[in-house]
């Protein structure tokens, strides 16, 4: 980091409050939390209608001069001097890659009258791939160091309102006392996820992006499976906006089924819940990238662009599908239940998860070199709002005339908290090793946001500094009146009973054979497994080759298994292909599916249909049977949907990324 940098603490000693994000004051319930990360609808303005407009010199080219335009989508830059240009390259700066802002101030005393304003940008290069790129502009309009910093902060203010989605005064009057307190994450952190790059992933490249949007975070890095599933078990959770795992779809299974396992459940499960891909297996990242509108992205690039999402806030429901096991237990399931191929591929390419996501690749080749049919009996309740079901665009099949209307073990102990190790905090990048339990002045108080990783924003070239810049932070802004205090909160603390006590909880009970099952919504669309089911139920039995039942579109980062589908259309939607499907066939609807138009193939084997409820029997005394990617006990098995149970933070939908 910069040198000549100096954090905000050493120069002032005021209350923080930064320009940070609009997820406004903490809240005091799962659900108010959730209410309150979606952020309010913006103010119906066309895409072009300038908002501010001002002339400003840059740094450190102090010879340069640039006319700025900001929009509801958009920030226009247009060199003046020293030759204005026709084409401006990098002129225009959509809010969809703009991370944060931020204002500093100089440290050379012949410059002691000017202000500061940085902006972090990751705009795509011409091979697709983000890089980060900081511009900083100064504000010298004014003969004051005062002035010029209330135009860099009406600046700052406006732009961190428009990428929040709070609305802007009419009044024209923008100051930093319209910006929240910033919000407080736990990062859990799988540093086995994919190739075993999740941790280096997540140093590179996300904690640098939160900590430039202000984001105030612990980060947990999980030693063994099932640790996420018992931490959350003993957190207090109103001490958090937001849980976001770092690693692939199973962190965030073990996630939701600790909040089934809290006495809590009803309101924990509410908890907004986040994704980070640097896993294998990004199904949800997937889906979540292309709610946000971008194009479809593997490896980092997905990666980089969830992190802008989450950087700019917003979450939706999220339905959640309860599936009961033949035992008798129950889990959540934000993803899939599977059975045949996709299952056989998923379990069976675990001993190739060096390759990260190419183990699928490499999974899919050996499992159609050894096709298998599973005999079962396949039954639904449809959906019964037509209006969310797939449109014939999609070319469905239709699978009515071949349906038939159907004839009217102990679950696992609760395991004792452990210790959470392995914590850090936003400390000053770049971060050490892994320590257990580091703390810093950002937990439980944020970090200040105008003093980036401990000091101020990394600048390089004329989209930033040369490392000698003589910059610093701004002193911090005062806090809201109503802000509620972080001091209030307690840190991630290590020991088992520190953890419970701050829970407010009572411990596990391992001897509770009904601890788990007793949890969780009633399943009021389904009877006990084993018993008939109710009329109106649909069945199915022969043959399959494979049989999914998928609540988001995608079923792998790149595979769109059910591109109509939404986070909280309460549906889950089922496929399946039956028997006497040639390989090529099933290889062909594979390779469509990365473009979500395997429906349009018009394959007979094919089935689709959208429900609220299912049950499995496998009939084959052999197979795999996986809920989220996560192989379950082998036998019959039922689920149905509840609609938006859980919170998702997604960023804002997408929009078009550039301006008429």
């Amino acid at each position: 980091m910069n040198g000549h940098l100096e954090t905000e603490e050493q120069r002032d000693q005021r209350p923080d409050q930064e320009l940070t994000w609009s997820w406004g004051h903490r809240p005091r319930s799962a659900l108010d939390r959730a209410k309150v990360m979606a952020p309010p609808p913006p103010p119906p303005l066309a895409a072009s209608t300038p908002l501010l407009h001002g002339e400003f010199g840059s740094f450190p080219a102090r010879s340069s001069r640039f006319a700025l335009t900001l929009t509801p989508q958009a920030l226009h830059i247009q060199r003046l001097r020293p030759k204005p240009e026709a084409r401006p390259r990098g002129g225009l700066v959509p809010l969809a890659e703009v991370s944060g802002c931020c204002t500093l101030r100089s440290r050379n005393p012949s410059d002691s009258a000017a202000a500061y304003f940085c902006i972090y940008t990751y705009p795509q290069g011409r091979r697709g791939g983000r890089r980060r790129a900081a511009r900083t502009f100064r504000v010298d309009g004014a003969a004051t160091y005062e002035e010029n910093r209330a135009e860099a902060q009406r600046w700052a203010t406006a732009l961190i309102c428009l990428l929040r989605g709070l609305p802007l005064p009419g009044d024209g009057e923008i100051t930093p006392e319209l910006l929240p307190k910033p919000p407080r994450l736990l990062l859990l952190v799988n540093p086995l996820g994919g190739r075993g790059l999740a941790w280096q992933w997540c140093k590179n490249h996300v904690l640098p992006m939160i900590s430039e949007a202000g984001l105030s975070f612990n980060l947990i890095q999980t030693e063994r499976q099932n640790h996420a599933r018992e931490l959350v078990q003993g957190l207090r959770l109103s001490e958090w906006d937001g849980i976001v795992t770092a690693s692939g779809d199973g962190l965030l299974f073990e996630v939701l089924n600790g909040f089934l396992d809290r006495p809590d459940w009803e309101e924990a499960v509410k908890t907004p819940v986040g994704i980070l891909p640097c896993g294998s297996g990004n199904a949800l990242a997937g889906a979540v990238n292309r709610h946000g509108g971008f194009e479809p992205a593997l490896g980092v690039d997905l990666l980089l662009n969830c992190s802008l999402l989450l950087c700019r806030g917003g979450s939706r429901p999220l339905d959640l599908m309860s599936v009961t096991l033949a035992s008798g237990s129950r889990c959540l399931s934000f993803l899939s239940v599977a059975w045949g191929f996709v299952s056989d591929v998923d379990i069976q390419s675990e001993r190739f998860r060096a390759l990260g996501s190419a183990r699928f690749t490499l999974g899919t080749v050996l499992g159609l070199a050894t096709l298998h049919t599973y005999r079962g009996r396949f039954s639904y309740l449809p959906a019964t709002v037509e209006a969310t079901s797939p449109t014939p665009a999609h070319g469905l099949p239709r699978a009515k005339s071949e349906l038939t209307l159907a004839p009217a073990p102990a679950p696992a102990p609760t395991v004792a908290h452990s210790p959470l190790h392995r914590s850090v905090s936003d400390l000053p990048l770049p971060l050490p090793l892994p320590q257990p339990v580091l703390t810093s002045p950002g937990s439980p108080e944020p970090l200040p946001i105008l003093s980036l990783n401990g000091g101020g924003p990394e600048l390089a070239g004329e989209w930033g500094g040369a490392g000698d810049a003589p910059l610093s932070p701004d002193p911090p802004l005062p806090s809201p009146p109503s802000s509620p205090k972080a001091a209030l909160l307690s840190p991630v603390t290590e020991g088992v009973s520190e953890t419970l006590a701050s829970s407010g909880l009572p411990p596990p009970t391992p001897d509770d054979p009904g601890a788990i099952s007793t949890r969780g919504p009633p399943d009021h669309l389904l009877p006990p497994l084993g018993t008939p089911l109710p009329p109106g139920w649909v069945t199915l039995e022969g043959d399959f080759v494979l049989i999914l039942a998928i609540s988001p579109s995608h079923l792998g980062a790149d595979l769109v298994a059910a591109p109509h589908a939404r986070f909280d259309d309460g549906l889950v939607h089922l496929c399946w292909v039956r028997g006497g499907i040639s390989r090529a066939t099933l290889l062909r609807l594979f390779l469509a599916m990365e473009r979500g138009s395997h429906f349009s193939l018009g394959c007979p084997q094919l089935g689709y249909a959208a429900a609220r409820a299912f049950r499995l029997e496998p009939l084959t005394p052999r197979g795999v049977l996986t809920v989220d990617g996560e192989q379950v006990e082998y036998g019959p098995l039922q689920a149905q949907m509840h609609p938006g149970l859980g919170t998702l933070l997604t960023g804002p939908p997408g929009y078009p990324a550039r301006e008429p």
